[in-house]
C-alpha cells in the first residue's frame, strides 16, 4: 500500500495503521438513553473514524474530554474550510452562508460576533427576565384555566422559547408562526434535502427583508442591531443574514432540552423531590441535567485540520475533517466519576453542553435563563406535577438533529 501526500507535503499515515471507518446511522431513540452507537465508538478509542448519512468520505471523531477541548480551542483546526467541502454529515442539505459564526475562524469570528454581542450579555438577560416571566405566566395561566391534563410541549415548551427568542431577535408577532415552522423544518432530517432547502430559502429571505428594513433603527433587538451594523459598513448584508439564521434557529434547542430535563424529573421521584424541596439548589441540579441529557443526534459541525496534529496516538493529517462529541466528553469518566449517573451534588461540573472555545454557544445565557424560569414556574404553578401517562407512552421526536419529546402529557 502506497502512502498519500498531505497538504503539508508529508506522507499521510497508512490506512492499515488507522482505526476502521464506522458507518454511523443515527437511531430514532425514545427517552433519554445514551446513543449506543456513540457508546461503542467511545469504547473503541479516544479517536475513531466515522461516516455519516450525507456528504462525502469519512471524518475523525474525538470523544475524550481533553481531546474535545483541544480540538475546539486550537487554531490548528478550522471551520472556514468546511464551508467549501462536502464533509460527511448528518444534515441532508448543506449550504453554508457567508457571515455565519458557525463557519468563521479568528479573527473573522470576533468581527462578526461583535454587532450582536450586546443582545446576549448577562445584563441584557437581566433586562429581558421580567418580560420572559410575563410571557411564561400567560402561557401557564391558560394551562391552569383549562385544567389537567395538558401537553407541556404544545402548551409551554414550544411557545415559550419561540416567543422569547422572537422578542430578542425582533420577529413581529404576526410572523412568528411562519418563522418557527421554517426553523423546525431546518433541524429536522425528515423531508430530505428539498424540504430543508425550501425552509432555508424562506427563512433567509425573511431575514434579508428584516435586516434591510431596520438600517436606521435604534432598537436593541438583533435584527435592528444587524441592520444598523450593515448601514455603518461594519458587516455586509450577506454577513448579517448569515449571522442571524443560526441565532434564530437556536431557539429550538431550549424546547427539546427542557423537554428531556422535565421528563427526567417526572420519571425519577427522588430527583423531583430534590428540586421541589431544595429550590435554592436547583441551579447545580439543572447543570447536571444539562451534562447528562443526550442533546443531539450524532454530532454537530466539523472542523478541518490545517496542519498535521497528533491526538490520542494518531496523526490527523492536514486537510482531514474532525468532529468532536460534546455528549461523549460529558460522559468521560476521567472528568465525571460515574458519568452515567445523575448526581445533583456533582462538584465540580465543567460540562460542555454549550460547547467550548470560540464557538461556545452565543445564546447560552439566554438558554439558562429560560430553563430556570420554566422549571421554577412550572413547579410553583402546577402543584404535584406528574406525568399523565406511563413513561413509555411519551412520544419522542424522530428524524431530527436535536432530541426531545414530541409530547409531554402531565397532570397536577
Amino acid at each position: 500500500m502506497t502512502e498519500e501526500i498531505t497538504l503539508t507535503g508529508r506522507a499521510a499515515p497508512l490506512e492499515r495503521d488507522r482505526p476502521p471507518v464506522r458507518d454511523w446511522l443515527p437511531l430514532d431513540l425514545d427517552g433519554t438513553d445514551f446513543d449506543p452507537v456513540l457508546a461503542d465508538l467511545m469504547r473503541e478509542g479516544p479517536l475513531t473514524r466515522i461516516r455519516l448519512p450525507f456528504g462525502e468520505g469519512w471524518a475523525w471523531l474525538a470523544t475524550r474530554y481533553a481531546d474535545v477541548k483541544l480540538v475546539t480551542n486550537d487554531p490548528r483546526f478550522g471551520r472556514a474550510e468546511v464551508a467549501h467541502r462536502q464533509v460527511t454529515r448528518l444534515a441532508p442539505h448543506f449550504a453554508p452562508r457567508p457571515g455565519s459564526l458557525a463557519w468563521a475562524d479568528q479573527p473573522e469570528h470576533n468581527r462578526l460576533r461583535k454587532p450582536v454581542a450586546d443582545a446576549f450579555t448577562v445584563s441584557a438577560m437581566k433586562r429581558l427576565r421580567p418580560r420572559a416571566q410575563r410571557i411564561l405566566d400567560g402561557l401557564i395561566d391558560g394551562v391552569v384555566r383549562d385544567g389537567p391534563p395538558a401537553d407541556l410541549v404544545e402548551r409551554v415548551l414550544e411557545p415559550f422559547p419561540v416567543t422569547v427568542v422572537s422578542e430578542v431577535m425582533g420577529v413581529p408577532p404576526a410572523d412568528r408562526e411562519q418563522v418557527h415552522a421554517w426553523t423546525r423544518q431546518i433541524i429536522s432530517t425528515s423531508g430530505g434535502a428539498e424540504a430543508a432547502r425550501t425552509a432555508k430559502t424562506g427563512l433567509y429571505g425573511w431575514i434579508t427583508t428584516a435586516v434591510r428594513s431596520r438600517a436606521r433603527s435604534t432598537d436593541e433587538d438583533v435584527y435592528s442591531l444587524l441592520g444598523a451594523a450593515v448601514h455603518r459598513g461594519e458587516i455586509s448584508e450577506e454577513e448579517a443574514v448569515g449571522l442571524a439564521g443560526p441565532l434564530q434557529i437556536g431557539g429550538e434547542a431550549v424546547t427539546h432540552n427542557c423537554g428531556q430535563m422535565l421528563f427526567l424529573m417526572l420519571t425519577r421521584p427522588e430527583l423531583m423531590e430534590r428540586v421541589r424541596t431544595r429550590p435554592e439548589e436547583r441551579g447545580p441540579v439543572l447543570e447536571e441535567l444539562l451534562r447528562h441529557i443526550p442533546h443531539r443526534s450524532s454530532v454537530g459541525l466539523a472542523r478541518i485540520a490545517l496542519e498535521d496534529v497528533e491526538i490520542g496516538g494518531h496523526r490527523i493529517a492536514a486537510g482531514e475533517p474532525v468532529y468532536v462529541s460534546y455528549l461523549a466528553a460529558n460522559r468521560d469518566p476521567a472528568v465525571f466519576p460515574d458519568p452515567d449517573r445523575i448526581d445533583p451534588d456533582r462538584r465540580p461540573n465543567p460540562h460542555l453542553a454549550f460547547g467550548n472555545g470560540p464557538h461556545y454557544c452565543t445564546g447560552a445565557v439566554l438558554a439558562r435563563l429560560q430553563t430556570e424560569l420554566l422549571v421554577d414556574t412550572l413547579l410553583a404553578r402546577l402543584p404535584a406535577l406528574r406525568l399523565a401517562v406511563p413513561p413509555d407512552r411519551v412520544r419522542w421526536r424522530h428524524r431530527t438533529m436535536i432530541r426531545g419529546p414530541r409530547t409531554l402529557p402531565v397532570t397536577w
